[in-house]
């Protein structure tokens, strides 16, 4: 347990960092444990550190992990975490993200926007969701186009169960400090212009940008949200 305190202690030490040289306010940046392939036992170590923000990749493994910290969080009583799909989302599998999951922040077609809207459980919030934007036009990433995005959040934004609260990008590493700035820049220009452009009924308040190798870039960049495993959990 002590790894995985200091981890993110550790974590959190170089986000007040990042944020001291960008002068922003560390408050404004928000940390999602990505816990894919860990155990749940590694999530609640996580969250009797103080952790509540987790983000799994696989859908299945991530359904089969969340019950069972539903589980030990009625048994201890402790405040509910909120838990991020950010791994691709297929049409067979948007009735078990949307029953299951907070958050989707790798949304990058309507159909499954419209999947996810309708299969919405009338009880739960509406789903809060971010557009995965492919910024560097990687060819193995997954990610709208960044001249498709702002047609596609307007289409998201009327969507009766969901809630745009932003974008989300995974560009390729980059050689240096300078390089992967600037293309996290381009993502958080992006996600400005499309604020900007009046056609949401509510501007977007979330940029999900920056992981372990690249969190101080995209911090300098503006990111809101940087999502962090190898740093908190080890190697997978």
């Amino acid at each position: 347990m002590t790894t995985i305190v200091d981890n993110l202690q550790a974590v959190h030490a170089r986000i007040v960092a990042a944020c001291a040289a960008a002068g922003r306010d560390p408050a404004s940046v928000r940390l999602l444990a990505v816990s894919k392939t860990f155990g749940p036992e590694a999530v609640m170590q996580a969250l009797t550190a103080g952790q509540q923000m987790f983000g799994e990749n696989y859908i299945k493994e991530g359904v089969e992990k969340l019950g069972l910290i539903r589980e030990w969080e009625a048994e201890k009583h402790a405040r509910r975490s909120e838990w991020h799909c950010i791994g691709p989302v297929q049409s067979n599998k948007t009735r078990l993200v949307a029953e299951t999951f907070d958050w989707v922040q790798s949304l990058d077609r309507l159909k499954i926007a419209q999947r996810l809207s309708e299969q919405r459980p009338p009880h739960l919030p509406p789903l809060q969701v971010c557009l995965q934007v492919n910024i560097d036009g990687g060819t193995s990433k997954s990610g709208v186009a960044p001249q498709e995005v702002l047609a596609l959040a307007a289409e998201v934004a009327r969507l009766p169960r969901l809630q745009l609260r932003g974008l989300m990008s995974i560009p390729e590493p980059a050689p240096d400090f300078m390089a992967s700035c600037a293309v996290h820049e381009r993502a958080a220009s992006l996600f400005h212009q499309i604020n900007s452009a009046g056609v949401l009924p509510q501007a977007m308040d979330t940029l999900s940008m920056g992981m372990t190798a690249d969190l101080e870039a995209a911090i300098h960049a503006g990111s809101t949200m940087v999502r962090v495993g190898t740093a908190i959990f080890g190697t997978r």
